[in-house]
């Protein structure tokens, strides 16, 4: 390893952020347009807007394999490979080749990871929500894990000024479980879609909308001076967006942040520690390791966020050892790398749909349909677990790819390829995991990677509420689709699902009033180390049951707005 520890004045900046994905790069939009000179730290390769998306624009059968999954995606993928599709030759680009940075599972853990710029924000679903007030009051109400330090009206601007900066295309509800939010125009529902939207409020009271998206449906001016145009509805977003119509950190926040002039971005390299000053109580850099020369240089900064996600954050403060913190920059509550949570998915149902034969599909949809959580909600309670589920899911009619599984061949065929299949629907729950001290990651203490940083160990797994709530998620999507009438149903509760398969993992330094039993105050400082700021999903004191990405980065914009007038005020 070439050491070169030297910092000189090249190395120090106002702000350092370590990620530059959905997190980081708002953490570098915030700062920078407030002034500070920052550097973004980011593990993996730089990714260019448009000029990197090679597949983009290519038809199936353009491309190598035909889109299937390779023998090397199998091998080198192997972790991506468990969320189906994820490491198909279209989008493997973006993947992390789990090969070349290994991990150990003590209990199966699906760690789906993007190091390059723009990180998971360049393959990541895009559904938009805000949690309820009632997300943030749960844990306090049933004695699980620690109360949040902040509450729903907290976040209210925030989530606004995310949203207007973002463009979330949605339909106003005015439901308590699903606050709404400030909406471009909503995606349109397919007729069965609608009629089946009716026969839940008919039926079972049960609200449906269409999802709330980042795909730009009618693109705003702040949208259009980043480049930004209009949703085109080909529904290819995971191999990168040519009209920045759905909202990356690529096509978003950093180059609102490089606009600025005042962003510099460090590619290829890792950052294996922060370096923490015992005289002042503050870290005073980063240290970092390049990926290929293995050269270690020290970056200096006043104040550092860490959006390197929830892993790879609570692992670089667990490798940050000092006097001070012997056990991990910020750990003296031995939470850092414990509650892990995410969402449990891949439990549901499907049926067929008769009629509707004159009813077409235009364009393809980049969305779905979302049904809010209702169970334990309102009078909907049981006492087979707490909290919920929502579902995610839809109608489609099938088209000429069904011919693939189908015999047949010559002229005939291929013109009974061209008409519209039948039409089938089918829903997916996302469900709440606790948070369990139990199921946490630690730092191996022999096994290392190539870089000579220690290896991350899982050991973690679902819990009883998640295994009875699965149930009731399988079961009560087939009970909807039954109610409105539709045929040949079957559930589905995939047994080889484990935690991190939902890429929404969460919880290992988490926020908290208590210094005891947290590891991030209400600003998401590290209680103990006040330069220090986490606003990835390591935040999170729970789960929720919706997408997460809009929660973490209105944490990410209010504790950067906090950090700022911090120092303005000479505090940090």
């Amino acid at each position: 390893m070439n050491l070169n520890l030297t910092t000189d004045k090249t190395h120090r900046y106002d702000a350092i952020v370590v990620g530059s994905g959905m997190t980081g790069g708002i953490a570098a939009k915030e700062l920078t347009q407030k002034g500070l000179r920052v550097l973004v730290i980011e593990r993996g390769r730089e990714v260019k807007h448009i000029e990197d998306y090679d597949t983009a624009m290519k038809a199936p059968w353009e491309i190598q394999h035909r889109d299937k999954v390779p023998v090397r995606s199998a091998e080198e993928l192997w972790a991506n490979n468990r969320f189906v599709g994820m490491a198909q030759d279209d989008k493997a680009g973006f993947m992390t080749n789990d090969q070349q940075n290994p991990y150990v599972e003590k209990r199966p853990f699906d760690w789906i990871r993007a190091y390059h710029t723009g990180g998971k924000s360049m393959h990541w679903g895009r559904q938009t929500y805000r949690w309820n007030p009632a997300d943030f009051e749960a844990n306090a109400k049933e004695g699980i894990g620690v109360d949040w330090p902040i509450r729903y009206t907290d976040l209210v601007p925030w989530y606004s000024y995310i949203e207007k900066f973002v463009g979330v295309s949605g339909q106003a509800e005015q439901l308590a479980v699903l606050p709404d939010s400030h909406f471009l125009p909503p995606m349109p529902m397919s007729p069965p879609e609608r009629f089946f939207r009716e026969a839940m409020k008919q039926k079972l009271n049960r609200p449906v909308t269409i999802g709330r998206v980042a795909n730009l449906t009618q693109p705003q001016s702040w949208h259009t001076a980043l480049g930004r145009a209009s949703c085109q509805f080909r529904n290819k977003c995971s191999r990168g967006c040519p009209y920045g119509a759905y909202y990356s950190s690529l096509s978003g926040a950093i180059p609102a942040a490089r606009a600025t002039n005042r962003l510099d971005i460090l590619h290829d390299s890792i950052a294996a520690e922060l370096i923490y000053d015992d005289k002042t109580g503050r870290a005073t850099g980063v240290r970092v390791i390049n990926q290929h020369t293995l050269a270690v240089t020290d970056y200096s900064a006043r104040i550092i966020f860490l959006n390197a996600g929830s892993m790879n954050t609570a692992a670089l403060l667990l490798n940050s050892r000092s006097s001070r913190f012997p056990n991990g920059l910020g750990n003296d509550s031995d939470q850092v790398g414990r509650n892990i949570m995410d969402h449990h998915l891949g439990a549901g149902a499907n049926a067929t749909i008769e009629g509707f034969d004159e009813d077409l599909m235009y364009g393809q949809r980049p969305n779905a349909l979302y049904i809010p959580r209702f169970r334990n909600w309102g009078s909907d309670r049981q006492t087979t677990y707490l909290r919920g589920f929502g579902y995610q899911g839809g109608a489609s009619r099938s088209d000429w790819k069904r011919g693939v599984a189908m015999d047949g061949f010559g002229a005939s065929f291929k013109q009974q390829m061209t008409q519209p299949g039948a039409w089938t629907i089918g829903f997916g729950g996302f469900g709440e995991v606790l948070p369990n001290p139990n199921n946490r990651m630690y730092l191996d203490p022999v096994k290392k990677d190539k870089w000579g940083v220690p290896l991350i160990v899982f050991d973690a797994a679902f819990g009883e509420n998640e295994i009875a709530m699965r149930k009731d998620m399988m079961n009560s999507a087939a009970e909807m689709l039954d109610a409105a009438g539709f045929k040949n149903i079957t559930g589905n509760n995939r047994q080889d699902v484990h935690l991190g398969l939902g890429i929404h993992e969460m919880g290992t330094a988490r926020m908290g009033k208590d210094p005891k039993t947290s590891v991030l105050n209400k600003f998401n400082q590290v209680h103990d180390c006040k330069n220090v700021f986490v606003t990835d999903g390591a935040a999170m004191a729970s789960s929720s049951c919706v997408n997460p990405s809009l929660t973490y980065m209105a944490l990410t914009a209010r504790a950067a707005n906090y950090a700022v007038d911090q120092l303005t005020k000479k505090n940090l």
